[in-house]
């Protein structure tokens, strides 16, 4: 059973890569990306053979009390793409639970992340080759965290299996993740910054702290046999294969009630009625209008949707925290990349709808089948992304200038947001008209990445970011001008510009956008199709 679970692993794989050739180039680029991160890793561990043994276990507990975590954690993020290790996909057969725990063990090794994984830890008994007893404690410590880390994240996942069918669930494991998400730059500069300002013994401290827990034991026996500490090395040692033996318990008992009690894909209950149209029944009564509708009630209900809008609010805490961890810390909250927040926040907002015929999948019929002109789609989608997008951008983009008490340069900067925004939208509704791209179906997670054109979707995008570049050039060059020399005419030129260039821009975007759905309508159906 678990050579045929194995089996199985692999001819899902092998079949994926069949089904699309930019599938294919897209695991490809993914793999060159994880062999580049692994001869990273291994010239660090040769690197760190030749350092003091106290500076190489800090280094090695930290990385791998993080390598632990995040397989433990990678589960939540990305529930359900792994169909091989879906454990309700099994709830119908008749497997042995000791058989089912080795296969999904085995299974889960492979792929990217598995491989580099285990090469990682193996490379660590290069790092501790200072002896027979400290390599035999480097290999069995790296036998320990590999096991740790596929067992603890197929406990996570036994667990995630039950609750995923709950709404509620997913929404708040993707607030509690991408907060962490987004500051984990801002958090690794702030570390650095307190590093090289004397802050070596803090950092030291907190990996002797989980040099004790099951994070970072299996990384921290070496060390302790380096250094003939065999009591405190054994301690840990066993540390390590206790937390093993009680994960791979609790990931016994999960596998069971998953099988015996599958989640339901359902809620469970009906919802509760709704009162009212909603924005239907204030939105103008045209087609343009009731797309507008449609696409608001996207942006409140879909979480593909409002995943953006949650990280919105955000970037402007990111980048203060930047500010702060950055070398002009003690000087004004204008000196560093807060000022840019408004900015950022309007590409992130007018990109997002980018995918959003790829988002409707094959809803987009009723647009075809009720003859709705290209011009209205493009127009309704537009304006119910600007609704909020455009108060939101211009608070988002004073809030450091009201901070710092210093109002110069607001005028360069909110014309620079207001162009970002205006023309990402209108270029977004010009690729999101000629472009299907493979993205979460209606329903799934915003966070799973489904199969198909993985490459093309890339190309889309890298391409879309530097037209948009191109697109907002004059205004990036009138506000560098406006800081560079400090004159205020240079700073309303760039709201100006920002207003009316981006304003003709949108409505370009609209219009071409709309000519290239009325042209290639069922065309953009097809695609769709081909990509659920």
């Amino acid at each position: 059973m678990v050579a045929h679970l194995i089996r199985l692993k692999l001819t899902l794989l092998r079949n994926g890569l069949r089904r699309s050739p930019w599938q294919l180039v897209g695991v490809i680029i993914g793999a060159l990306y994880g062999l580049w991160i692994l001869a990273l890793a291994l010239v660090g561990l040769v690197a760190l053979r030749a350092v003091p043994v106290p500076m190489a276990e800090t280094v090695l507990v930290l990385a791998g009390s993080l390598l632990v975590l995040g397989w433990a954690l990678t589960p939540i993020v990305l529930s359900g793409i792994d169909l091989t290790l879906d454990p309700a996909r099994f709830a119908l057969y008749p497997i042995p639970l000791r058989q089912l725990l080795l296969g999904q063990a085995a299974a889960g090794l492979i792929g990217v992340p598995g491989v580099c994984t285990a090469l990682a830890l193996a490379g660590t008994t290069v790092t501790w080759a200072r002896g027979g007893l400290v390599v035999a404690a480097a290999v069995l410590g790296a036998l320990l965290a590999l096991a740790l880390c596929v067992v603890t994240s197929r406990l996570v996942a036994s667990i995630v299996a039950e609750l995923a069918s709950s709404r509620r669930f997913r929404d708040v494991t993707r607030i509690l993740f991408i907060v962490p998400i987004m500051f984990l730059g801002p958090g690794i500069s702030l570390l650095a910054r307190g590093i090289g300002e004397g802050g070596t013994t803090a950092v030291s401290q907190a990996a002797a702290v989980l040099g004790w827990t099951p994070l970072g034991a299996a990384f921290s026996a070496p060390a302790a046999v380096a250094e003939g500490r065999m009591g405190e090395a054994a301690a840990k040692l066993l540390i390590a294969a206790a937390a093993l033996v009680l994960a791979a318990w609790g990931w016994s008992w999960a596998l069971a009630r998953a099988l015996e009690n599958p989640g339901s894909r359902g809620s469970g209950r009906s919802p509760a009625p709704r009162r009212g149209l909603g924005a239907f029944g204030w939105m103008p009564a045209t087609p343009a209008g009731a797309v507008a509708a449609r696409a608001l009630t996207y942006w409140i209900r879909d979480p593909r949707y409002t995943t953006g809008l949650i990280v919105v609010p955000l970037l402007p805490v990111v980048l203060f925290v930047a500010s702060r961890a950055g070398r002009h810390s003690s000087g004004s909250v204008l000196e560093g990349p807060f000022p840019l927040a408004g900015a950022i926040s309007a590409f992130v907002l007018a990109w997002s709808i980018s995918a959003d015929v790829s988002y409707d999948s094959t809803a987009f019929s009723m647009h075809l089948a009720a003859g709705v002109r290209g011009w209205a789609d493009r127009l309704g989608r537009a304006a119910a992304l600007l609704l909020f997008a455009l108060p939101a951008v211009a608070l988002i983009t004073a809030l450091p200038f009201a901070l710092a008490g210093d109002w110069a340069l607001f005028p360069a900067l909110l014309g620079l947001a207001l162009g970002v925004l205006l023309s990402g939208v209108g270029l977004s509704s010009v690729v999101s008209a000629r472009y299907t791209v493979a993205v979460p179906l209606p329903g799934e997670s915003p966070f799973k990445k489904p199969a198909g054109n993985s490459a093309q979707t890339l190309l889309v995008q890298f391409g879309g970011v530097v037209a948009l570049g191109i697109l907002a050039a004059p205004e990036i060059v009138l506000t560098v001008l406006a800081a560079a020399t400090g004159a205020a005419g240079f700073a309303w030129a760039t709201l100006g510009v920002g207003v009316l260039l981006g304003g003709a821009l949108l409505a370009a975007g609209v219009l071409l956008g709309g000519r290239l759905m009325d042209a290639r309508g069922p065309e953009l159906y097809s695609s769709l199709v081909r990509v659920r």
